[in-house]
């Protein structure tokens, strides 16, 4: 498992370039709602915890996660953002729509980051249960929100 031994909301700021200065924006899927929201809110505390003023960080939601692609998308062409941050929840169920929701939405992500020049941060967490979900979100590993605002941070700043 690529969390095992990991904190997930383990960052230092000191190896971060200023981010006083950055607009960064969350496009946040409803479905499995407790679990994005917790994810969102690590991502928002660390982005302030990081130096990104609480103006600066723009929040859309849209309705699932393979919705994630088009409201990022969106985000992109109508905003004046830095980076965003694409946060969902897929769990795995009893047929192969996991599977079909998964690939489309990380194909998505990498389409945006091939055809944008600002960063768009897989933030989409794809367990094979509940727990994994709560465990990543806050729970015994961490928070993905956390490492994914520290990944917007470096991506927006990079070659800095």
């Amino acid at each position: 498992m690529a969390t095992e031994g990991k904190n997930l909301s383990s960052y230092n700021k000191d190896e971060l370039h200023d981010a006083s200065e950055l607009r960064i924006g969350l496009v946040v899927s409803e479905w499995n709602g407790e679990i994005t929201e917790a994810l969102y809110q690590g991502a928002r505390e660390t982005l302030i915890d990081c130096g990104v003023l609480e103006i600066n960080i723009i929040r859309w939601n849209v309705p699932g996660s393979f919705e994630l692609t088009f409201g990022c998308k969106k985000m992109l062409r109508s905003q004046q953002v830095d980076a965003i941050i694409a946060i969902g929840s897929v769990i795995r169920g009893e047929t192969s729509h996991f599977d079909f929701v998964c690939q489309g939405v990380s194909q998505g992500i990498k389409d945006l980051n091939v055809q944008f020049d600002k960063p768009t941060i897989f933030c989409v967490l794809t367990d094979d249960t509940e727990q994994q979900a709560i465990d990543r979100s806050g729970g015994k590993h961490g928070n993905k929100g956390a490492e994914a605002a520290i990944a917007a941070i470096k991506m927006a700043t990079l070659g800095q």
